[in-house]
């Protein structure tokens, strides 16, 4: 039979290699997978020179990225991939804080602060004072709550990109938690609106398409809590000029705050006198209790 396969028979036969897979969700995702794939070839009549392309693009996605420069979580991205998986995994219509992508420059081996620490690691820019709630569904503070977070600085660059300059430092990200009232708060610098990285492999994908690699200004937010289902969020800038057209599709409308501008001799949140002018922002997060 092997002998006799057909451009239409392949399919079943490749299927087929996954039905003594023990566990029926994985066999499920190849037999699917297979499918598509194989249709997607036929549809598109592929051509060898087009999978000799293939295979060395996704070598070339492999081969730069690192712990820090995550190509494949790119790639998912600006396929609009990583938004579809949380948009068919969320719950539509709840009253909690949306979701959204997880993008390729969280590190795990961040710095652990008390709330109030100026995490920006001595990054220069315009100061920005941020102020947290989190809530469960009921209004209820969440406390104990591991808050991630992390952002770029005032130019569009995260601390991972410019190793060099910071002395292989982190800067810009931090874990805290939130206390007895569910707030959290810190001081950094104000992000700016950036492009993706457009020097690998998925670059190339932008540029053939002619689309632009911006993403709207931001701050990435992993919140963790005893009861609670994780929530991985953003909060995007209201006045951004790139908020209509963000390249891995994150942006939510409902996640669009002010970053409110404050003159020089105002008072900071934490009341500190302030000589050069600053930003604040303030949010509630409400988490999902995990169900039963």
């Amino acid at each position: 039979m092997i002998n006799d396969l057909t451009e239409t028979s392949i399919t079943e036969a490749v299927q087929r290699t996954f039905d003594g897979a023990d566990d029926e969700r994985v066999k499920k995702l190849f037999v699917f997978l297979v499918q598509h794939l194989h249709d997607f070839a036929r549809e598109v009549r592929l051509t060898g020179d087009e999978w000799f392309m293939a295979m060395d693009f996704l070598k070339r996605v492999g081969d730069i990225s690192t712990p820090t420069r995550q190509e494949f979580a790119l790639l998912s991205d600006i396929l609009g991939l990583s938004v579809l998986v949380d948009l068919i995994n969320s719950e539509g219509g709840t009253s909690t804080t949306e979701s959204t992508l997880l993008g390729p420059f969280y590190v795990d081996g961040r710095p652990t602060a008390k709330n109030g620490s100026d995490i920006s690691g001595g990054v220069a820019g315009v100061p920005l004072f941020f102020n947290g709630t989190v809530l469960d569904a009921d209004g209820n503070p969440v406390a104990g709550a591991r808050v991630d977070t992390w952002h770029s600085d005032g130019e569009g660059f995260y601390d991972v990109q410019m190793p060099e300059k910071l002395h292989g430092q982190l800067a810009m990200r931090a874990l805290l938690t939130t206390d007895d009232q569910g707030r959290f708060w810190y001081r950094s610098v104000a992000p700016r609106y950036y492009p993706v990285p457009t020097d690998g492999p998925c670059g190339e994908i932008l540029r053939a398409a002619n689309r632009s690699p911006m993403r709207p200004e931001h701050l990435h937010f992993w919140f963790h809590a005893e009861g609670f289902e994780p929530l991985i969020t953003m909060l995007f800038r209201s006045d951004d000029p790139y908020l209509e057209r963000d390249a891995v599709f994150g942006l939510r409308r409902s996640l669009v705050v002010d970053f409110v501008p404050h003159e020089a001799g105002e008072n900071a949140p934490d009341g500190t006198r302030m000589t050069e002018p600053f930003q604040t922002v303030e949010w509630t997060f409400t988490l999902a209790r995990k169900e039963s």
